[in-house]
């Protein structure tokens, strides 16, 4: 019997990440509001490097209120970290004793805010490492990456983890599992940091267009070395050659427009905390030294204050 999924919060992300697990033999169902009439009238279009395929309506379960979805085994959390309050009254409907809650936000807090609510039993980490846009209702393009690192949350890697990753696998989606997720978190917020807010401070820039400007290019830099240098202060062990990795990756893609980047250009509230408070609040209590990123973080308020 195919594991039942909810995706809440289905955006890209979401909508990408489930239409590939549907494709690959899972019962999903999608908790929509914008796109729901969409969706519903004309499937979900997805192209990516290696596909292209729409999921006809017939063949997709598409609600607009979790009731009706119902009790999952796998709930896929794709909301932005600012949208906590939401979780506590979408989450419960979709639960059963042994459901478990999979989390593709960004930065620091989401996690520790779903095990506080719901039991950190059922939580498990995951990091997308992927280019996705939504060119315009239910249709998505993934434009470059495709791989996930999933860890359980405080917790080795369990059997339920590699039989999700199993799904994860069949639905390429690349998965990669981890007994140090909050160590591979840190290690995502390396890049998150300077690109998704230097594409900010910097007037609504993309990424090729960070690395082409050598100011910016520098403190990108700059930022990266900060946050590698706290990271052994925090127990984690991330590879020398981090920075110099997250370079060479972001060169590969273009101009790329980083999620914050289009929340703050479409007048949406932006992961200002999860992104940047939290890690440096983190940081600090370690006794780390981050002038870097306490610049960013008050550029960073003062950009997106409404």
């Amino acid at each position: 019997m195919p594991p039942r999924i909810a995706i809440v919060g289905a955006g890209a992300v979401g909508c990408y990440y489930g239409a590939r697990l549907a494709q690959a033999g899972a019962e999903v169902h999608f908790l929509l509001r914008s796109d729901l009439a969409a969706v519903r009238a004309h499937g979900l279009k997805i192209t990516a490097p290696d596909t292209a395929f729409t999921l006809a309506p017939a063949e997709l379960h598409a609600h607009a209120s979790p009731e009706e979805i119902g009790p999952c085994d796998l709930v896929l959390v794709a909301l932005k970290a600012t949208a906590g309050p939401a979780i506590a009254a979408l989450l419960p409907p979709l639960l059963h004793r042994d459901t478990a809650i999979l989390t593709l936000q960004n930065g620091i807090g989401p996690h520790e805010d779903l095990a506080a609510r719901f039991g950190a039993e059922r939580v498990i980490g995951g990091l997308c490492f992927v280019c996705i846009n939504r060119l315009a209702p239910g249709d998505i393009a993934c434009t470059a990456f495709n791989s996930t690192v999933l860890g359980e949350w405080q917790r080795p890697v369990s059997d339920r983890l590699r039989a999700f990753a199993e799904l994860f696998t069949r639905a390429q989606l690349k998965p990669r599992l981890t007994d140090r997720f909050t160590e591979a978190r840190w290690g995502k917020l390396v890049w998150n940091i300077p690109f998704n807010g230097l594409a900010i401070a910097g007037g609504g820039v993309t990424t090729d267009r960070i690395l082409a400007d050598p100011a910016l290019a520098a403190r990108a830099r700059r930022l990266m070395d900060e946050l590698l240098a706290a990271a052994p202060k925090l127990g984690f062990a991330l590879p020398a050659d981090w920075a110099d990795r997250q370079f060479h990756t972001t060169a590969k893609i273009g101009a790329y427009q980083p999620s914050s980047l289009i929340d703050w250009l479409a007048g949406r509230e932006v992961e200002v905390d999860a992104i940047w408070g939290a890690p440096l609040r983190q940081a600090l209590a370690a006794g780390a030294p981050m002038p870097e990123l306490t610049q960013l973080h008050a550029d960073l308020l003062r950009l997106t204050k409404k």
